[in-house]
């Protein structure tokens, strides 16, 4: 399915099927969600790319950009008439309701990872969007600050390895197992396990360069696990993790997120993303303050609705 609208000085709106079209945020190409049918909303002047957005529709009508990932939301790559762009969110609206949706939630990526998020945040709002979640997101961002940063942590935290008896590994994927252990151990704290193992699995196969796993050694136990993962060419993004409650280690959080900071230097990133500090819907405040001792930091995310 594609359909182009032509609109004023040269601008066109282009609607096609969406699918595994190459992106810098990997996880706006893929399909999450087998129950969806999946559509790409793309605004065009001549034949640059200016804007566009994902989003899935399932068959209760509801549209979502883009269910079962971090976000998805309205990605502006070149600076776009401000009229322009409102009649874009205009076109959107109608098309998800051409295709029989009810209902549109957008989850917009923050300022770090798009920068012209804040003025997609502002059109949403005055086209009527509902905001009905926010996240606090801990960052620590800039390339030079990464570097410096690491270098501190390392000299700090390579003696304590050594006073502890411990290993750190870092690298690509080569098993599961480690999610197995992910989940007993914040099963076994009382956590809700939110991921989706089998989309997991198969987001690791296809991009297994984009996907990382960092562990804690006590000689030959493991004690704590972190996945992260390359979201874009600029970011690290702090995913999933657990530290075995038996453990009387009590530095594996810290070894966790020294190890992250060295592997965002070692892609070249500009900055990590650590995500949000949230249980259920609720402040975790103790991992706040854990979080807020890595991060130099924090920018919102925010989940948008409107009825259709």
């Amino acid at each position: 399915m594609r359909s182009e609208l032509t609109i004023d000085k040269g601008y066109s709106i282009v609607f096609r099927d969406g699918g595994l079209s190459e992106k810098d945020y990997f996880l706006a190409g893929i399909k999450s969600d087998s129950r969806c049918s999946y559509y790409e909303c793309m605004l065009y002047k001549r034949d640059q790319l200016l804007v566009e957005i994902q989003v899935a529709l399932n068959s209760d009508g509801v549209a979502q950009s883009l269910p079962k990932t971090p976000f998805g939301g309205i990605w502006i790559h070149h600076i776009v008439n401000s009229e322009v762009f409102s009649d874009f969110l205009k076109s959107i609206l109608s098309f998800v309701k051409e295709k029989g949706g009810t209902e549109l939630i957008i989850t917009q990526a923050s300022c770090l990872y798009s920068p012209h998020s804040d003025t997609v945040q502002y059109f949403l709002q005055k086209e009527g969007f509902e905001l009905v979640h926010a996240q606090n997101h801990h960052f620590f961002e800039g390339k030079k600050k990464l570097k410096a940063e690491q270098k501190l942590l390392s000299a700090k935290y390579n003696k304590k390895l050594k006073e502890n008896g411990l290993k750190v590994s870092v690298g690509n994927i080569q098993s599961f197992n480690f999610l197995n252990e992910i989940k007993a151990w914040n099963q076994s704290r009382g956590y809700k396990i939110s991921f989706d193992e089998n989309q997991l699995i198969s987001q690791v196969s296809a991009f297994p360069e984009r996907y990382f796993v960092i562990s804690v050694i006590q000689g030959v136990d493991y004690i704590g696990h972190a996945l992260a993962v390359k979201l874009t060419s600029k970011s690290i993004y702090y995913f999933l993790s657990a530290i075995n409650p038996k453990t009387k280690v009590k530095l594996a959080g810290e070894l966790i997120m020294v190890n992250l900071i060295k592997l965002a230097v070692e892609q070249k990133a500009s900055f990590v993303d650590f995500g949000s500090s949230e249980v259920e819907g609720v402040p975790n405040h103790s991992l706040i303050f854990f979080k807020s001792k890595f991060s130099n930091c924090t920018r919102n995310k925010y989940t948008w609705k409107r009825q259709l």
